[in-house]
């Protein structure tokens, strides 16, 4: 080890002994009672020493001011070089500075702003492939030259291959807009995955709703099916008292509002009772004439005999 470097790492002792130099230059940039009580130096190189103050500031704990004094060589008079506020070991620090295509996160997204798409975005992929100019014998380059005569237009001796610059009638970008095939990338198979993944874990079937569903989507009349390949496992929910209402829902989810939902069950009829109390019976104050044994008029058949 060299005596440089000894030197450098033991602290200049009048440089350690400016406290009140240092603390007065700290007190001169900082708010009135912020700086607390002397923290500690540390030698930075020859003649050169830094002492840290504690830091009363709200909102800045564990943070301290740093003053840095320093002498020239063989002189006695001891000067201030800067007086900063720097965190400390145990300070509180704000998180690391993450991009913002890496913080984004769906449903981020509000009225007006932009989002650039990469252009070697792995959820995305051309939306036709091949060459810009078709193969030699295809049925393109072989009726090209017809359909330019047939137009009226100006043909350019030999095929499409022998030609400096493609034209643009023939190629595989006209054709795909002649199908209206009009983007430029479409979903790849990945991009279709982790879109399926994203919507299954909302509206799928492990959701607590579906769960306790009556039936999947599958048979709901609210259901619109959607096109492509998704359409085979999605759709999007139609019904307003949904809580998935406008929301691409899986096949196998299912809800509370489903269309053949059972009726509204009827209120409990009770059992007709033993002994109806609700009926009213009338009974007469005097006896009927013909409720006794002995009928209320003579048999004159019988009247000579007497009764019995």
């Amino acid at each position: 080890m060299s005596a440089a470097t000894t030197r450098s790492r033991t602290p200049d002792r009048l440089c350690a002994e400016a406290v009140d130099l240092a603390r007065a230059a700290a007190e001169e940039v900082a708010a009135p009672g912020v700086v607390g009580e002397h923290e500690g130096l540390v030698s930075e190189g020859d003649r050169v020493v830094t002492h840290f103050f504690g830091c009363h500031e709200p909102g800045y704990r564990g943070w301290r001011w740093a003053v840095t004094v320093a002498r020239a060589s063989r002189a006695k008079i001891v000067t201030v070089d800067e007086a900063v506020l720097l965190p400390g070991p145990d300070a509180v620090l704000a998180p690391e500075w993450v991009p913002w295509s890496e913080r984004l996160r769906p449903g981020d997204m509000g009225p007006g702003d932009l989002l650039p798409t990469d252009a070697e975005d792995l959820r995305l992929e051309p939306g036709f492939s091949g060459e810009e100019e078709p193969p030699p014998g295809s049925a393109v380059s072989g009726e090209m030259a017809d359909l330019v005569e047939a137009e009226d237009a100006e043909v350019t001796e030999g095929t499409p291959a022998h030609l400096a610059v493609t034209p643009s009638r023939g190629t595989i970008a006209a054709v795909a807009e002649e199908l209206g095939m009009r983007r430029a990338r479409v979903l790849s198979r990945y991009g279709l995955h982790i879109a399926a993944d994203r919507w299954e874990e909302s509206f799928g079937a492990k959701t607590p709703m579906a769960q306790a569903a009556p039936a999947s989507c599958m048979s709901c009349g609210f259901l619109t099916p959607i096109g492509g390949s998704l359409g085979q496992a999605f759709g999007v929910c139609a019904n307003e008292f949904s809580p998935a209402d406008g929301h691409v829902v899986s096949l196998a989810y299912g809800c509370g509002g489903h269309s053949e939902a059972a009726v509204m069950p009827k209120p409990p009829q009770p059992a007709p009772p033993v002994i109806d109390e609700t009926r009213v019976d009338p009974f007469p104050l005097r006896p009927s004439p013909d409720s006794g044994s002995v009928p209320a008029t003579e048999d004159t058949s019988t009247a000579e005999l007497g009764h019995s």
